[in-house]
């Protein structure tokens, strides 16, 4: 998201002087709503939400975001609209273009949100595919800056399975300097291209990319504990085999207690509790998951002003 880019769909789409400022402008955000002062800068501005998945902290956040910037959103599920009965993406993208001034997209496949960024003349916004989150990281990241005052040198240890989550947190921490180990049972990793990505920006950035089998090794001097569900949208037919062999992966008592005395917890939830991670760590003194959820608000307020505000 340079100054002439006009879509967000990956986080390795960002340079970190774009990401430092996007979390400047959430502080900045962030305060002025504790403040309850008035942030009406997308006046007059309409923000479209097409999701094929359903969604709670993703469609809540941007439609709030929206009104609090100013601006209005239209929620577009794919039962309401004329693709379900067969008009392309493209003839869509081309016609939403000319009522709105920017679109978040809900998806499955990844090539389907880069088939609306082509044929859209307005920002597009991965809300969330099954390869890659960018908007949930960012939020992520930003509540690790708030809660260890910087993110180059923290460690991030991210155990379970290997999903659009943890893709998007491998590039992250690649651009920001981070390290990051992701802990998960063999064919459960994260993406191979992804992962390559960030090793080979690592070795620009400083930070350190490890994947791993053992969670116990992974958690070591962590900073940072990250749990997602082991069952994400649309592998429901897969959930009892997952179940079974993501069961030693669960962040639990036992497992923090490796990690350092004052690491964090962080989930994106909605989540499973009994299964990736415990009540007791999930509701216990170092659970940040709320703040992250709320974090979603201000972050992405944040993109929407980036991309939105000039147009």
């Amino acid at each position: 998201m340079t100054p002439h880019q006009t879509h967000l769909l990956t986080v390795h789409d960002l340079s970190r002087e774009v990401m430092q400022s996007i979390f400047r402008e959430a502080a900045q955000l962030k305060a002025m709503r504790r403040r309850a002062l008035p942030t009406q800068r997308l006046s007059g501005k309409t923000l479209g939400l097409f999701f094929e998945k359903p969604s709670t902290r993703t469609r809540v956040s941007f439609e709030t975001g929206m009104n609090q910037l100013g601006g209005q959103s239209l929620f577009l599920s794919v039962s309401d609209i004329q693709m379900r009965r067969g008009e392309s993406i493209s003839d869509t993208a081309k016609v939403l273009s000319r009522y709105l001034d920017g679109l978040v997209i809900r998806s499955y496949e990844h090539h389907t949100v880069e088939e609306w960024a082509r044929n859209a003349t307005i920002p597009v916004i991965n809300g969330l595919t099954d390869l890659h989150h960018p908007c949930q990281v960012l939020a992520d990241l930003f509540t690790v800056r708030e809660k260890k005052r910087w993110l180059k040198g923290v460690k991030i240890a991210y155990v379970g399975d290997g999903n659009n989550v943890a893709n998007s947190l491998l590039e992250g921490a690649a651009i920001m300097g981070m390290a990051i180990s992701v802990a998960c049972p063999s064919g459960y990793e994260p993406d191979a291209s992804i992962v390559d990505w960030a090793r080979e920006r690592a070795h620009r950035t400083g930070a350190a990319i490890e994947i791993l089998r053992d969670p116990f090794v992974a958690v070591k001097g962590a900073d940072v504990l990250y749990t997602d569900v082991w069952t994400s949208m649309g592998q429901e037919k897969e959930q009892a085999r997952r179940v079974k062999v993501l069961n030693p992966y669960q962040l639990n008592e036992r497992l923090l207690a490796s990690a350092k005395p004052d690491a964090i917890v962080m989930h994106c939830l909605p989540a499973h509790r009994g299964q990736e991670i415990t009540t007791a760590v999930l509701d216990g003194p170092h659970s940040v998951i709320l703040d992250q959820a709320e974090n979603r608000l201000h972050v992405q307020k944040a993109i929407l002003i980036r991309l939105l505000k000039d147009r």
